[in-house]
């Protein structure tokens, strides 16, 4: 039996993103763009993978396709299966790890994945297992946050502060199309780039970073380690509401993504 190196680290991981659920409101319209963006039609049978509370499953389930959904936080299924409850949804919400996908090979014609996949310690192994279970001819899309732009940025600053463990790659570097491309490699076809904005209203930086450190895993987890340190904690949150004053304007804060499309040959 192999042991996983990154056990430990998913395990924070899942801790940490308990508490996602209040910020996934703000996803449900990147999730219809995703879900635009991939084309996917009644019938088809789709995986959201690193599903959270189920605002990509949900969209694709309302087109007529047949839907299920995996994610490494059983707190987050929960409130998944709640929200497709209300629509009286079928969708199977399965707790798992991208790293190693409890799906037969060739099992979906479309996988997706909305800012989830892109924290797997190990970008290869999640790539590979996404494309492992897509039919040959099958479309993978999936959103990712543009290393220049604020949450890409908000990655870097939080590592200065807390650096990942040893081989565990920066979420920011999917939204490269350039990484993208190699990690995509020859086993697809037809990649197709498109740029969307999400926004997060909020009275001020100030009031987004408050919100951010009760909602986000890496700023949740930041906090929890500065929390016997008062001035390294004060130095970071003044750099984080700087960052934030870039991006915010009308009382929003401006969170532009990067969609990914391609065909599996």
């Amino acid at each position: 039996m192999t042991t996983d190196p990154f056990a430990q680290f998913k395990a924070a991981q899942r801790e940490s993103w308990a508490l996602f659920s209040p910020l996934a409101t703000f996803t449900t319209l990147a999730a219809a763009s995703l879900v635009d963006f991939a084309e996917v039609s009644q019938g088809e049978v789709v995986l959201d993978v690193a599903c959270g509370t189920g605002v990509v499953a949900i969209t694709a389930g309302r087109r007529g396709a047949q839907v299920r959904g995996m994610d490494l936080s059983p707190v987050l299924l929960e409130d998944a299966r709640r929200n497709a409850a209300v629509i009286n949804a079928e969708i199977e919400f399965l707790e798992g790890d991208a790293e190693a996908l409890p799906y037969a090979d060739a099992t979906f014609d479309v996988v997706l994945s909305q800012f989830g996949h892109i924290f797997a310690p190990r970008p290869e192994v999640a790539i590979a297992e996404m494309l492992r279970v897509l039919k040959p001819g099958g479309r993978i899309a999936f959103c990712t946050w543009p290393p220049e732009l604020m949450i890409g940025r908000m990655f870097a600053l939080t590592a200065s502060y807390l650096p990942p463990p040893p081989g565990v790659a920066s979420p920011a570097a999917w939204g490269d199309v350039n990484v993208v491309r190699q990690r995509l490699g020859d086993a697809v076809s037809d990649i197709r780039f498109q740029r969307d904005e999400m926004t997060v209203p909020t009275l001020s930086p100030q009031h987004y970073r408050a919100w951010m450190e009760l909602t986000a895993g890496p700023l949740i987890r930041l906090v929890q380690t500065l929390s016997d340190q008062p001035d390294r904690l004060a130095k970071f949150r003044a750099e984080f509401e700087d960052l934030s004053r870039q991006f915010f304007v009308g009382n929003r804060v401006r969170q532009s993504f990067l969609m990914t499309r391609a065909v599996k040959r």
